[in-house]
């Protein structure tokens, strides 16, 4: 049985596909299986991507000629999209058996964003390496998205119209689309939660921690901080206490912010 909601997903050249198998197994092994599964593939993929991608003969893939990034490759599903709650999926994550179901069964209640806290682990799913929780009602997420994203990507689920009404996913801000959007989103009164129970595993590697440092991806940050001072949504404390702090963790030699990130999951 297939039900009213569709998976978003975005590929694109630096992926592994074995990692994106699983990913895509992940999905279609849900207890709650949706109606659609849109995959974006973000510009020209190797052989092994290929190969991946044709055995799956049941899913909408949707081809950019060129990479855009994912922002952007995600505005280009949407166009493709048929149902308005739409789930989110990485390509090298792993969907819980039990979390579509579980956000779905959220969202029937009228709200516009869920997410649920993730685990992550590296190499296999056994390999448990931290757990990242969020504040669970509308006033905590909005009070935490004063200084932190309030939702974890990877398992968000949301209302296609929402995303739509708020501009959808802008390049603005790299590496922050998603934050961005979210902000949008509950700016323009969208009702959110998140659930408590791990529902998905986030694949990281050492990578990921070199990704969320150094001076640009710091300034970068800095930037959006200041953006949401200027829409009203912060004020300069949660300015001083929340982006300043980041900031000074980004420019920390790799190894302490890979376990200051650790700790603040």
């Amino acid at each position: 049985m297939v039900n009213p909601y569709s998976v978003l997903m975005s590929v694109y050249s630096g992926e592994n596909a074995v990692n994106l198998r699983a990913s895509i197994e992940s999905v279609l092994a849900s207890e709650f299986l949706p109606a659609e599964f849109v995959l974006v593939v973000d510009g020209p993929v190797d052989d092994s991507l290929e190969s991946v991608i044709n055995s799956f003969p049941t899913l909408k893939v949707v081809r950019l000629p060129v990479n855009q990034g994912l922002g952007s490759a995600l505005n280009e599903g949407l166009k493709h999209v048929t149902y308005d709650i739409v789930a989110r999926m990485d390509s090298d994550d792993i969907c819980m058996p039990s979390r579509l179901g579980k956000e779905f069964a959220r969202m029937s209640e009228g709200l516009d964003i869920v997410s649920s806290s993730i685990l992550e682990f590296e190499g296999d799913i056994s390999n448990i390496t931290g757990r990242r929780e969020l504040p669970l009602t509308q006033d905590e997420i909005i009070a935490f998205s004063k200084k932190r994203n309030p939702f974890n990507h990877p398992s968000v689920m949301f209302r296609k119209a929402s995303v739509l009404a708020a501009g959808g996913y802008d390049s603005n801000f790299p590496y922050f689309e998603d934050y961005d959007l979210w902000i949008r989103m509950l700016m323009n009164g969208a009702r959110a939660a998140n659930i408590e129970e791990p529902l998905l595993y986030m694949r990281t590697n050492e990578g990921m921690f070199l990704r969320r440092g150094g001076r640009e991806y710091g300034r970068i940050m800095l930037s959006f901080h200041k953006e949401l001072m200027a829409r009203g949504w912060t004020t300069r404390t949660d300015y001083l206490t929340g982006a300043v702090p980041h900031y000074l963790v980004c420019i920390m030699p790799e190894f302490i912010r890979k376990l200051v990130y650790r700790r603040l999951h």
